[in-house]
């Protein structure tokens, strides 16, 4: 009897496994939607970008920027490339090698369309730059970050023009945002910190009234500067749940409706808050299917309000239309 028993007990445990893998395999397709937290989201999928200009599969896309200028979207992928698409998703053209982009880590343009691409050292060229390409897309120089504290380590990642055309560098998690002026000398370093600790930044964005938000992966924190760098706030709470960050990674802002974007890259979701700092919704989720993603990197908005997140994982570009 008491055999009988646990041959019973073993075989409902065995097709309790079974179901739980199944169950876990269909959410990993569709997405879990104990991680979904799109309820009371103001935005919804839109489209997706997944090939490049000769119509090959897209591989691990780490940063996207609408550009202003020319409304175009330029995207980073796993090949060392930056993929230029038009506004409406065509892909048009690739920089790699021949154009003297090697290892791109991030970009950013001028108000006159001149092209700035942080990269990392490479084969050819040893040493961490941001290069400087004109309109046309033509190498024009290469510019050296060195004379500070820790300048031996530090790696640009992600960049960004203020109203005076000065250049913010981000590193990788580097406790510090570099500010360069027009000659591109370093005139202020930004380095938040708490418990009298700097903290380690990951990434920096500029709103078009001026304020810099700076993104600590670290503390789960969001630091916003006014347009003369001087500290006003910060927002974000560390942590695994929803309306928390994990490991944040990005920001983007929408200005006409006041927005602010942040991308977190472990739990797979964009939270959205106001410009006081104060959670307004969530969307994403881990998952393959559209509207979900596998740890995204990045993220950006249009001029139309667009949101574009890269899906390293997915393999795509992920386009998004608030309500």
């Amino acid at each position: 009897m008491r055999y009988s028993k646990n041959i019973t007990i073993r075989r409902y445990e065995l097709q309790s496994s079974y179901f739980s893998l199944l169950l876990f395999s269909f959410f990993l397709i569709i997405g879990y939607p104990g991680l979904l937290h799109a309820q009371g989201s103001l935005v919804r999928y839109f489209d997706k970008i997944d090939y490049d200009e000769e119509w090959n599969k897209l591989a691990r896309p780490s940063f996207a920027m609408s550009e202003p200028v020319m409304d175009e979207i330029y995207i980073i992928d796993g090949k060392g490339r930056v993929i230029i698409y038009s506004s409406d998703l065509f892909p048009l053209h690739s920089l790699g090698k021949s154009d003297k982009i090697e290892l791109p880590e991030g970009l950013t343009v001028d108000p006159d369309g001149n092209l700035y691409v942080a990269q990392s050292y490479s084969e050819n060229n040893p040493r961490y730059r941001i290069s400087v390409f004109n309109p046309c897309l033509k190498w024009m120089r290469d510019i050296y970050l060195d004379g500070f504290e820790g300048a031996e380590s530090f790696v640009p990642h992600r960049l960004a023009f203020d109203k005076k055309n000065n250049l913010y560098i981000a590193g990788l998690y580097f406790p510090g945002v570099l500010v360069l002026d027009n000659n591109f000398k370093i005139i202020d370093i930004m380095s938040p910190a708490e418990d009298e600790k700097k903290v380690a930044l990951i990434n920096v964005s500029i709103d078009d009234s001026g304020l810099i938000y700076l993104v600590s992966e670290e503390t789960g924190h969001i630091y916003v500067y006014d347009e003369n760098r001087k500290f006003i706030y910060q927002f974000g709470e560390k942590g695994g749940s929803t309306g928390k960050l994990s490991r944040p990674r990005a920001v983007a802002i929408d200005n006409k409706r006041g927005w602010v974007y942040v991308l977190d890259y472990m739990r797979h979701t964009v939270n959205t808050y106001d410009k006081n700092g104060n959670l307004l919704f969530e969307f994403g989720g881990m998952g393959f299917s559209d509207g979900w993603f596998r740890f995204p990197t990045d993220i950006s908005v249009s001029k139309e309000g667009d949101v574009i997140v890269t899906d390293l994982f997915n393999h795509r570009v992920q386009i998004f239309k608030p309500y």
